[in-house]
């Protein structure tokens, strides 16, 4: 199977699927705006071949390059993880005609309008929410809807440009940070506990999922430097109170028409029980949440969804033995990262729950971790009880420490 994927090099987590396809015996032709000899090793060693274009996301012509490049090799399939170019991934897989998502699926993806659309159609309880292209759209929508409101690009992707906004006052002072974003989608407040649903699917059948819980939720990690935000993966899927969200899952990939690959779909859980939708994308979870996925079963989610795109199965044993757990975490600080402090510490206490760490070397830059949740360094701890788990995840946002100067 030769198998075209977009950015097999970046973000962080790529090379990991790269490698899955390649273990699955797929030649991997890699398609990025970087030079091969530029991509991370485990990326290089998976390709087969890389494709540099001088801008990626010039799709007319991108997708006219693709074309005349590979009109004496046979491309199976077009995969994208990275939610910046799925729509091209979409064009590409038209002018190819290969399976997967088409354009105008891949939009009621990445537009956050038109999904919710759909949804209510379906009759799945979404926020309240209304498309703005102006300034004085985002105020009469937030007015008609009822402070507080969220505010947040309809084609984003995390909790980038998202905004709880509780009054008139602050909405004025939030407009002129917007300013490079187009359209908006301005929705609901929804007071909750916020999830996931995770999948992998082959032709719409779940054959892997996952339901994890924000701590904090994302658009509060976002208020303060010292904050480790943490993605917590349960052990125990048939909990009662998941069980209305893991039907709404169910539901939304249906109504989606979501086929083969992964998704990733954020949910709410108000005090009173009622579930809401919150959004859903057709990729994995980022912030190496799939590395905290892995660590619940001892499996490999990178190959699996290979494995489930190459030749429609998922053949690993899946048992949950742990609820696992990663903690971002941001230097404090600013400039380049000087030293690390509380971290022997945990490792000698923690010892075999702790299951990944993972350190910016001395020296380098530090994040920006306004813009993305993995900055300065993370790690994924690990146990079969929740609430130990949590304590855990307590112990490493306090006790871990990262400075720069």
């Amino acid at each position: 199977m030769n198998v075209l994927m977009i950015s097999p090099g970046f973000p962080a987590e790529m090379p990991g699927y790269a490698e899955g396809l390649a273990r699955m015996g797929a030649r991997v032709f890699g398609l990025g705006d970087q030079p091969g000899a530029a991509l991370p090793e485990r990326a290089r060693r998976a390709v087969t071949a890389h494709m540099q274009v001088p801008d990626l996301w010039d799709e007319a012509a991108v997708v006219e390059r693709v074309l005349h490049e590979t009109r004496h090799v046979h491309i199976d399939r077009v995969e994208c993880l990275w939610e910046p170019a799925m729509l091209l991934a979409a064009r590409l897989r038209e002018a190819l005609r290969v399976p997967g998502l088409g354009v105008e699926q891949t939009i009621a993806f990445r537009d956050k309008e038109r999904m919710k659309q759909a949804l209510d159609a379906a009759g799945v309880r979404t926020p309240w929410h209304k498309r703005a292209r102006t300034k004085d759209e985002v105020r009469s929508y937030a007015a008609e809807c009822g402070f507080p409101v969220i505010v947040k690009p309809i084609a984003g992707a995390g909790s980038t440009d998202t905004y709880r906004i509780d009054d008139r006052r602050q909405l004025e002072a939030i407009l002129p940070l917007l300013g490079h974003v187009e359209e908006v989608s301005v929705e609901e407040f929804v007071d909750g506990d916020e999830f996931t649903f995770d999948t992998v699917c082959v032709d719409g059948r779940i054959l892997y999922e996952n339901v994890a819980f924000y701590r904090p939720r994302p658009i509060e990690e976002k208020k303060h430097q010292w904050i480790s935000p943490g993605s917590i993966c349960l052990r125990d899927l048939d909990a009662p109170e998941l069980q209305e969200g893991r039907r709404m899952g169910r539901v939304v990939l249906e109504a989606l028409g979501f086929g083969t690959g992964f998704s990733h779909m954020e949910w709410y859980r108000k005090a009173d029980g009622e579930v809401v939708f919150g959004e859903i994308g057709a990729r994995p979870p980022g912030a190496n949440m799939v590395s905290a996925m892995n660590c619940v079963s001892d499996i490999d989610l990178f190959t699996g969804w290979a494995e489930a795109v190459c030749h429609g199965c998922f053949s690993q044993p899946i048992e949950r033995r742990y609820n696992s757990a990663v903690v971002c975490k941001r230097a404090l600080g600013g400039g380049r990262i000087i030293r690390v402090e509380g971290l022997e510490k945990l490792l000698a206490e923690l010892g075999p729950a702790v299951a990944v760490v993972h350190i910016q070397p001395m020296g380098s830059p530090v994040g920006d971790w306004r813009r993305a949740a993995v900055s300065d360094g993370w790690m994924i701890v690990r146990h079969p009880e929740l609430q130990r788990t949590l304590d855990m995840v307590d112990r490493v946002g306090r006790e871990l420490q990262i400075y720069a100067g």
